[in-house]
């Protein structure tokens, strides 16, 4: 693939929102068209170049291109929001919203990310090699429809109401997760490696396998039984895991949590 690189000046005490950093936006730009490209800061409108150091050459096809911020943009928000096609490597930390409404391609964050990562996502995916904060591929405030496709993965830790609204795709954190992971979910698959409690609530489908330690389970989760070397759809989990329905507290649900027995 072809890359166009932003390297991050100083990065601002107002987060910035640069949803324009997206390769069906870069595509077919120059590069004084790219810096030209306006971004959000508090109640005024600035340059991108004002913020980062564009370098490379036209790509015409978005599919072609990947877009490299060779540098910590913990302060950029909505990197490759509605993101189709295309790549995007983070060689640091992010805010709010990457990814989100993410329709396709892939997006890859060697830091942390804040919180809302993924929000809505359709499809594609999104990998996130620190830390998230809170509500991983949740629904956008208000609403009831949170991520519908795609996969996210986290390889640390992530914060609370992960999943929540969820209706299809998979998020996979390797590390553990706050309380009310998979809050309302109705489809999809969450993935859970280190610790999570209070998962599940309100849930009404969909499956949730946790590796850990669940400090609480929550009343509304009925055992149903145990499985040996679980599988789901593609994914296949080694070892023994308690089988619950729930939440029942919702009605006639068809939600699976799936809990690792200790050896």
């Amino acid at each position: 693939m072809k890359e166009i690189t932003l390297r991050p000046k100083e990065q601002p005490k107002v987060r910035l929102e640069a949803e324009v950093i997206n390769p069906a936006v870069f595509a077919g730009k120059g590069l004084k068209e790219i810096e030209g490209l306006q971004i959000q800061l508090g109640n005024t409108r600035v340059r991108l170049a004002d913020f980062f150091e564009v370098s490379g050459a036209r790509v015409d096809d978005p599919k072609d291109l990947r877009i490299v911020i060779d540098g910590d943009a913990g302060h950029t928000k909505r990197i490759g929001e509605g993101m189709a096609t295309g790549e995007i490597l983070v060689r640091g930390g992010v805010d709010m919203y990457v990814g989100a409404r993410m329709t396709g391609g892939r997006i890859i964050v060697e830091g942390d990310a804040d919180s809302f990562a993924g929000q809505q996502m359709v499809g594609g995916e999104l990998v996130i090699k620190g830390n998230a904060k809170d509500y991983v591929g949740s629904s956008y405030r208000g609403d009831w429809r949170g991520m519908r496709g795609g996969t996210i993965t986290v390889e640390g830790n992530a914060g609370c109401e992960n999943g929540e609204f969820m209706m299809g795709g998979k998020i996979h954190i390797k590390g553990s997760a706050g309380p009310f992971t998979g809050l309302h979910m109705k489809k999809g698959l969450i993935v859970v490696g280190g610790n999570a409690p209070r998962v599940g609530a309100q849930m009404q489908g969909g499956s949730i396998v946790v590796a850990g330690k669940m400090e609480k389970l929550l009343p509304g989760f009925w055992l149903e039984g145990e499985e040996e070397n679980l599988k789901i759809e593609a994914d296949s989990f080694e070892g023994r895991y308690l089988r619950y329905s729930g939440d029942h507290a919702e009605g006639n649900v068809k939600g699976l949590l799936y809990l690792k027995k200790p050896i």
